[in-house]
């Protein structure tokens, strides 16, 4: 008997992940279905592909072997699949977007309207998160990245240059606008832990009040009075209960692309989506500079 496709990938699943639940995740099954899947292709075999550990599975050479050819196997129907999504002239079915949360929240939801009730047969599904996902292995048809540039391997169109500049609370504005000279506290991300650089002289005084290792609970910081904030223009613009403060002047900032695999990207529907997304930002441009 020959092992199933499925099992094959089940295989590989597990060997880059490690754990049921890993490969569960990455495949969107639970972790019996690996577990039974696994079984069945050892039992097609007649030896452990895994050693089962308390830490999770380690694979044996045979299954590095089957992970390697079925690699090959899923890179070969990735590039069919996302040649036929290329090819496809109608303007019906799935069309997957990914973008960041906030980049969804406060800027592309008029898109994501207008693209459904413009092409009410295309099943618009929206991935908002901030992980950039892997168009070559059809995790999406279209992303909307803040980048310097679209990626090697992937077709890209800039939509918008951005700045970005500082926000607080209105009793913040006010503070500062009294007393240039007092103490700021700032809050900032985790990743950029310092007061930011290029601080007007006009503030001598500033400090780094709390670090998040999230925009959410930052601009809820900011919002709550905690500090001034660094950010993109069109957030503090977008988002209430914040203004501008002139602590910091505007500097430009990573542009704004809309990137896909160059097999999908001549699709109608990405194309469609793409003339949408394309005539808001133009109508919005102003928005994201100073």
């Amino acid at each position: 008997m020959d092992m199933a496709w499925d099992d094959l990938r089940t295989v590989l699943a597990l060997v880059r992940h490690g754990s049921l639940a890993g490969a569960g995740g990455a495949l969107g099954v639970n972790y019996t279905t690996v577990a039974r899947r696994i079984r069945r292709a050892e039992d097609v075999l007649g030896l452990a592909l895994f050693e089962r550990l308390a830490d999770g599975y380690t694979p044996t050479e045979m299954a590095h072997m089957i992970a390697e050819h079925a690699a090959q196997m899923e890179q070969a129907e990735d590039a069919l699949m996302r040649r036929m999504k290329g090819a496809e002239t109608q303007l019906s079915g799935p069309l997957v977007i990914t973008a960041s949360q906030l980049l969804i929240a406060n800027f592309l939801t008029p898109v994501l309207d207008q693209f459904t009730t413009r092409y009410p047969a295309v099943e618009l599904r929206i991935l908002a998160t901030n992980d950039l996902l892997d168009l070559s292995r059809r995790e999406a048809d279209l992303a909307v990245r803040i980048s310097r540039t679209p990626g090697d391997e992937l077709t890209g169109l800039r939509l918008l240059s951005q700045d970005t500049a500082s926000f607080a609370s209105p009793d913040w504005a006010a503070r500062i606008a009294q007393d240039p000279h007092a103490m700021i506290d700032w809050v900032v991300y985790d990743a950029t832990p310092d007061v930011p650089k290029g601080i007007s002289p006009d503030y001598p005084s500033t400090q780094v009040r709390f670090r998040f290792d999230d925009m959410v609970a930052l601009i809820g910081a900011a919002q709550a009075g905690l500090g001034v904030l660094r950010m993109p223009m069109f957030l503090g613009r977008t988002i209430s209960g914040l203004e501008q403060v002139p602590v910091l002047p505007p500097r430009s900032y990573s542009d704004i692309w809309v990137v896909g695999h160059p097999d999908v990207w001549p699709s109608a529907k990405a194309r469609a989506f793409r003339e949408v997304l394309v005539a808001h930002c133009k109508a919005n441009r102003a928005l994201f500079v100073a």
